[in-house]
């Protein structure tokens, strides 16, 4: 199964209400229920007036399209990752899942995929450390 990374740091924030110009940004993900209302964002793009946000991201994307009767996807990734004694943040899509990971174990997080059997594209995995990422 390949994995996409994304270059962007991503910050999840939560907010009293979700404002039009918050929706800036090629990616950005907004969930409201009964309790509070959830954003992530490119962290440039941080809604002014947010409540509490959580800074230093990154994401990945699991390609393709997952059909809804799949089982387990998720799942795997993530307890890959737990093993790995990482912390995720999740977001479904329709099409797909994106896992979020604090930047400081991102490089941890993509070697664990990668030796689970994961391919792995998008940013040079192999000089994140050097690039700060």
């Amino acid at each position: 199964m390949q994995i996409t990374v994304f270059d962007q740091s991503f910050s999840i924030c939560k907010l009293r209400s979700l404002p039009t110009e918050a929706l800036k940004g090629a990616f950005w993900f907004a969930a409201q229920t009964d309790e509070e209302v959830s954003f992530v964002c490119q962290s440039e793009f941080v809604p002014l007036g947010a409540m509490e946000y959580s800074d230093h991201w990154r994401a990945m994307r699991i390609e393709g399209v997952l059909d809804f009767s799949l089982v387990g996807i998720l799942a795997g990734i993530t307890d890959i990752l737990s093993q790995s004694g990482i912390p995720v943040f999740a977001v479904s899509t329709y099409n797909t899942d994106y896992i979020l990971v604090q930047s400081a174990s991102f490089v941890r997080a993509l070697e664990a995929l990668r030796t689970a059997g994961y391919s792995i594209v998008g940013v040079n995995t192999h000089s994140c450390s050097s690039k700060g990422i």
